[in-house]
């Protein structure tokens, strides 16, 4: 992969984030007193048996190493209200949930704009994520009874044009789990992103502000 070289400096970062007024815990809980449905929640705690794989607790993500110091997952209320809908939906079918990712820190999307090589797949910190505002997930199919997942389009975090969310020339199957994925989270309201058929967007999410909150401080 190719290192991010000249462009992002530590004082342009720190420009980006006067200019986005990233919350802090501190700024975090004065937010959630005002508005309780900005709440962080811990997705297993609301959704209990949800399947998690949390890659970026591991070294099995595509930059090969460990960003987050505990495997865990959050969303704003909202988010995980929807989510918990999509579930019960799901399971009238044998289905469930994995989740890949939620919420991520600010600081780790600096990390990932900085080394990942295609940055069509990953956020510009001049802008924030979806995922810094714990507005969208990552997440996949899988069957209750076996706990395995559907056949989809590429593994988690492919840097391919196979993982779009409208790619047709697939198997039959493969299309069929990756459309039942994407109607059910619409129905909730979700919206898949274009490039990467796992990730759904909440939608309303521009009224939540971007958070650098770890994970150990929820």
């Amino acid at each position: 992969m190719l290192l991010f070289t000249g462009i992002y400096t530590n004082a342009g970062a720190q420009n980006y984030r006067d200019s986005l007024h990233i919350a802090d815990k501190a700024m975090y809980l004065q937010q959630i007193k005002l508005n309780p449905n900005k709440a962080l929640v811990e997705i297993i705690k609301y959704i209990p048996g949800i399947h998690l794989d949390i890659r970026y607790a591991t070294s099995n993500n595509f930059m090969h190493q460990r960003m987050y110091n505990q495997a865990r997952a959050f969303t704003r209320l909202p988010v995980v209200k929807a989510l918990k809908a999509v579930e019960n939906d799901l399971k009238a079918k044998g289905l469930g949930l994995k989740i890949y990712d939620a919420y991520r820190p600010y600081a780790v999307t600096e990390k990932f704009y900085i080394k990942a090589s295609d940055k069509n797949f990953v956020a510009d910190p001049k802008k924030g994520s979806r995922h810094n505002r714990g507005c969208a997930v990552d997440l996949s199919l899988i069957d209750i009874k076996t706990g395995i997942e559907l056949p989809m389009p590429t593994p988690f975090d492919s840097f391919s044009a196979t993982a779009a969310s409208d790619y047709n020339e697939l198997p039959a199957q493969v299309i069929q789990n990756r459309e039942l994925l994407k109607t059910t989270m619409q129905s909730h309201g979700f919206k898949v992103l274009d490039n990467e058929w796992w990730h759904f967007d909440f939608i309303g999410w521009q009224n939540f502000e971007l958070l650098d909150v770890p994970f150990q401080q929820l």
